[in-house]
């Protein structure tokens, strides 16, 4: 298991850990204190517990090596994982707006003054989660961590959203009772823009698409740049996990031995690797170079022999 996949881990079991905490806080607060806004913001955070769970789960699958029955390994687990904690989101949000719109029509009591510092601290909690984790997810190009993070963002957004509510309601008094539900509507519609936010580049890599152009051309540079590679083309990346797959077609000297462009493939893997530190696996088919008037398909990148 290398450096990223531990990092990430270790911020999964951060954020269950102090998950697991939140939702207790916040719930006995907002039942104690009658604000409906932090007792949705509890659900919320419930659903956060799972969606820890669920990237710890998935980091651990994904970090697995390649086997007999998985011989391009088990990256896949990774996007899986972001697309159903981005799923989650989507829940969550949908339960949190059945929440207020419930107690929106339903006559309650003005929430407590001290659920205030509550929503307070959580929300200083939880977006210092969410910096630490969405800078790990950019560190290590993790789509699951990315979600995860906005998992936090979300939780600290229906905080927000409860202290402005209950802000209102505890200023407003009598009659301003609902303020605080409107408010969790509204971070209900926030962390379905963000499921939703999170949910496409799961699914990007489950469908296997390209990755960042920058990876393509980092490949190319370090092929073209092998002594004995005349041209390379048909160059393809995809993601699968934390790592990427390369294939790609290099054209030598047609008259050399079998051996020798054995030797600049195996150059050209290494290369690529070398400038591509997360890549998993290269395939190199070399092919016999041939004067640009004698090609059938145009090169991606070709330059002319030293």
């Amino acid at each position: 298991m290398n450096n990223a996949t531990n990092r990430s881990i270790r911020w999964a079991q951060a954020g269950l850990l102090t998950n697991s905490v939140l939702v207790l806080v916040k719930f006995i607060a907002g039942i104690v204190g009658h604000a409906n806004a932090l007792v949705a913001d509890a659900v919320e955070s419930s659903a956060d517990i799972f969606s820890s769970l669920i990237v710890w789960m998935g980091l651990s699958i994904a970090a697995r090596p390649a086997d007999e029955d998985h011989p391009f390994g088990h990256g896949k687990a990774e996007p899986i994982a972001a697309a159903v904690v981005s799923l989650m989101l989507l829940g969550a949000a949908a339960g949190i707006s059945v929440i207020a719109i419930r107690e929106i029509v339903t006559p309650h009591h003005l929430p407590a003054p001290f659920t205030l510092f509550v929503a307070a601290g959580v929300i200083a909690i939880k977006e210092i989660l969410y910096r630490r984790v969405s800078r790990v997810g950019r560190e290590v190009g993790s789509t699951v961590v990315a979600a995860d993070a906005w998992h936090h963002r979300a939780d600290a957004m229906t905080s927000l959203a409860a202290f402005i509510g209950i802000s209102i309601a505890l200023i407003g008094g009598p009659g301003w009772e609902a303020a605080d539900d409107w408010a969790a509507l509204v971070a209900a519609v926030v962390i379905a823009v963000n499921g939703f936010r999170t949910l496409k580049p799961a699914i990007s890599g489950l469908m296997d698409e390209a990755p960042d152009s920058t990876v393509k051309e980092r490949a190319i540079q370090a092929a073209s740049g092998v002594e004995g590679v005349r041209s390379v083309e048909n160059l393809n990346v995809r993601g699968s996990g934390l790592g990427f797959y390369v294939d790609l077609h290099v054209k030598a000297d047609a008259g050399m031995s079998l051996e020798a462009a054995h030797e600049i493939a195996a150059k050209v893997k290494y290369a690529i690797i070398e400038a591509i530190p997360n890549c998993v696996s290269v395939l190199v088919h070399m092919e016999p170079y041939r004067e640009r008037g004698e090609l059938k398909d145009d090169p991606i990148f070709s330059f002319p022999p030293a």
